[in-house]
């Protein structure tokens, strides 16, 4: 066996570690980039630096928190080197950079990761958080602790440690999945030593936030913390659209410090808003037309109006989400070789919605010397339950001179996914013009809205009735196992591999109404449909010197045709025209990564590198009129650049740039699409947020975004048409200062779009575009005892 302490650090499952300084390229040396400037700020430079806060974490000492996990290390025992040998694209976004960003939402945290976008909801998608990784929709492969976390959501921060992005296939750590990536979110613990933060903010368009973060050490080995969370406001730069949350965490933990730990936690997260659907494109309208406006039709297919038009009612729509999660983790470590860790987790949430859609009220008129729409709307109940357990076995042992250290594990998950819509009937509300034609009887009268003006204070009175809910249940089972083989000082293997067992069966509801009643309802049962897959990595690490590696990798992932469009709602695996009676097979996404990685001016700056080519076959197409086959293909290559420390001693950067050349390679026959770009795969997309400290007290600094123009979809048929929709490029600017003004107060000042930049955030190419927010200032006063 090989010469380890008592509590090795190198091994996964210990739960004390060595009091030691990590370097930057211990913590933040991975491909893509990881955020480890926290963790190199408190190793290397006084208490008051970046952030100019006086005292230091009492989550941390030395640099390691006293959990036993480095502040930037991925939390699962699935990855058996540290990141810096680990051949992949991960990045590690930890809880220093939430907080200097002001960071509230996913979406927030995220755009700190060059290469990841957003999509809008619509064709099926819920109003929910929809990233895009490489090109690929990863709403469904969101993680909370190393757990699938299923539904549609729209997620705080106030509870997270740290965000993972892994960035390409990684089917053989998560199961299955789009492709393109997962991202898990790191749930705060509690700690051996009491501690309690608070925050109070404040800032333009009425909004208010405040958090607390209590943690109280019982005795030597267990501890209790608390998370709230209360905040409210304005969208900035989007008329009538309000939002209101609150999140309660609370966690209990006991043999902290010793060869057993059980943690036992529950998160509960209620939001209530104004749904969104952003703005109309441009194909709402006619163009050129004797008697219009004489407007000229936008380049980028999305209609020139304000940004800040907002077409829902506020009389009618709604949008609320829920969320409650309850996990029990339990840790031993049997020697110091061996360790197995036990985690069980229920979850429910609930996306609940009306929204305007306003391109999905049939083509506004012109009449009456004005431009009038109809408004449409999208509607959802969707309730997700799951149940779950992960079972892993980690450790070390030595073949002869060869080291090894592995994970095994088992994974098992029940979710139920419920769907339903809401039948909506207008009595009365804001009338049509005399003239209008459009789809004026659909879903009662009245209903309309000025194209270029819209009122979200119109008047509404009707009925709006759920309607009988689809149902589908899905069983999940999977063994796994990973091994880093060390054949010597410079070369080292990393394998691993995954097989998944994947049911699910269900009943699909046809509805009808009449005037807003429900008259009838056709239950049809889904067969139960199954997939078994396997996937697998390998990767070779060559390290020229201890603090840097040379590294290629290839990896898959597979996607059954359940959630290949993104969405869970149906338990048909079936295909579309010939094939609506056929079992259709998974989608099969491969990668094939060259990286490298090493650290500067004595391990205080990590530079990363990656090259990367995905491809995904096997997707569902149009062959010949009313033929379909599993022959579609597209493809992302490109470039990631990461940089993350310190330049000086003052003055700390992170950040990254990635390249990515997309295609849809194969398509339909007609050629629709085939040949353009991956929608919301924009080819350069730029972040770098830097601080600098001016004075012990004080630091300053900011953020600069760049996203090129992103292709968002092509309704125009063969040959391009005019209905092709793009996002423009973008360029952001964020501010942030900050005022240590004792040992136990400080100030912070967050300007997000500083230069209050119109820009479109994300589209869906079909019926409408999402506004970015406009201009925005918060002022923080932390406390910390």
């Amino acid at each position: 066996m090989r010469n380890v302490s008592p509590r090795d650090p190198a091994l996964p499952g210990i739960v004390s570690r060595q009091r030691r300084a990590l370097g930057a390229a211990a913590v933040a040396g991975v491909a893509g980039l990881a955020f480890g400037a926290g963790l190199v700020q408190a190793a290397e430079a006084p208490a008051s630096t970046a952030l100019a806060t006086a005292p230091a974490d009492p989550t941390e000492i030395s640099a390691v928190k006293v959990d036993g996990h480095r502040a930037t290390d991925v939390q699962s025992a699935k990855y058996t080197a540290p990141l810096v040998d680990t051949p992949r694209s991960i990045t590690v976004i930890s809880n220093k950079i939430i907080e200097q960003t002001a960071a509230t939402s996913l979406q927030d945290i995220l755009r700190t990761s060059p290469g990841i976008t957003f999509g809008a909801g619509e064709g099926g998608q819920p109003l929910a958080d929809r990233p895009f990784i490489r090109g690929q929709a990863s709403g469904n492969n969101v993680f909370v602790d190393g757990i699938r976390d299923s539904g549609g959501q729209t997620r705080e921060v106030f509870n997270l440690e740290q965000v993972e992005v892994i960035k390409g296939p990684d089917s053989v750590y998560s199961g299955r999945g789009s492709g393109g990536g997962s991202i898990n979110l790191g749930s705060k613990s509690p700690k051996p030593v009491s501690f309690l933060r608070g925050s109070l903010a404040a800032g333009t368009d009425a909004n208010v936030r405040g958090t607390v973060d209590a943690n109280q050490a019982l005795g030597e080995t267990a501890a209790v913390r608390l998370n709230l969370m209360y905040t409210q406001g304005d969208t900035p730069g989007r008329d009538s659209v309000d939002f209101r949350r609150w999140g309660v965490a609370p966690s209990l933990a006991f043999g902290l410090g010793t060869d057993t730990q059980v943690t036992a936690s529950y998160y509960h997260l209620e939001t209530e808003q104004d749904p969104d659907y952003g703005i109309p494109l441009a194909a709402k309208r006619s163009w050129g037309a004797a008697g219009t406006d004489g407007r000229t039709r936008p380049a980028d297919g999305i209609l020139d109006v304000s940004p800040d038009a907002y077409y829902g009612l506020s009389a009618r729509d709604f949008l609320k989400t829920r969320a409650d999660i309850a996990t029990l983790i339990f840790n031993h470590q049997i020697h110091d070789d061996f360790a197995v860790r036990q985690a069980v987790r229920y979850s429910r949430s609930l996306n609940d919605y009306v929204v305007t859609n306003p391109g999905d009220g049939g083509v506004a008129q012109f009449v009456a010397g004005d431009w009038w729409m109809k408004r449409g709307t999208k509607t959802r109940w969707n309730p997700t339950t799951t149940v779950a357990a992960v079972t892993d076995f980690s450790g070390g042992f030595d073949l002869g001179t060869v080291e090894n250290r592995f994970n095994l594990g088992i994974e098992l998950a029940r979710e139920i996914n419920e769907n339903a819509t809401y039948v909506v009937f207008t009595r009365s509300g804001s009338a049509c013009p005399a003239g209008f034609t459009a789809n004026v009887t659909a879903a009662g009268a009245g209903d309309c809205t000025r194209l270029y003006a819209p009122s979200s204070s119109d008047s509404w009175n009707g009925t709006i009735t759920r309607a009988p809910a689809a149902r589908s249940v899905t069983k999940s089972a999977a063994i796994y196992g990973f091994d880093t083989i060390k054949l010597s000082e410079k070369l080292q293997v990393n394998l691993g591999g995954r097989y998944d067992v994947y049911k699910t069966r269900g009943t699909n509801v046809t509805v009808t109404s009449a005037s807003g009643v429900i008259t009838g309802a056709v239950f049809t049962s889904v067969p139960e449909a199954e997939w078994d897959f396997f996937n697998y990595q390998v990767g070779l690490v060559f390290k020229p010197t201890a603090a840097s590696s040379l590294y290629g990798s290839y990896a898959t992932a597979s996607t059954p045709p359940t959630i290949s469009a993104g969405d869970q709602n149906t338990a048909t695996g079936t295909g579309t025209g010939n094939l609506a009676t056929t079992l259709l097979d998974p989608e099969d996404t491969t990668s094939a990564e060259l990286g490298a990685k090493w650290t500067l001016f004595a391990d205080r700056l990590a530079l990363s590198g990656a090259l990367f080519r995905t491809e995904r076959k096997n997707a569902q197409i149009q062959v010949a009129a009313g033929v379909y086959e599993q022959v579609g293909e597209a493809m992302v290559q490109g470039v990631e650049l990461g940089i993350s420390g310190h330049v000086t001693p003052r003055w700390q950067v992170f950040g990254g740039y990635t390249y990515m050349d997309s295609e849809l390679v194969r398509g339909a026959y007609n050629g629709v699409n085939q040949g353009d770009p991956l929608a919301n795969t924009p080819k350069h997309s730029l972040s770098l947020f830097s601080t600098y400290r001016v004075t012990r007290k004080i630091a300053l600094g900011g953020g600069a975004y760049h996203v090129s123009r992103s292709f968002g979809g092509n309704q125009g048929g063969a040959g391009g048409g005019v209905n092709r929709v793009h996002a423009p490029a973008y360029s952001r600017y964020d501010a942030f200062a900050s005022w240590a003004i004792n040992d136990r107060i400080d100030l912070q000042l967050n300007v997000q779009n500083l230069t209050d930049e119109r820009y479109i955030l994300r589209t869906n190419g079909v019926h409408h575009a999402d506004p970015a927010p406009a201009r925005q200032t918060m002022l923080t006063v932390n406390v910390k005892y």
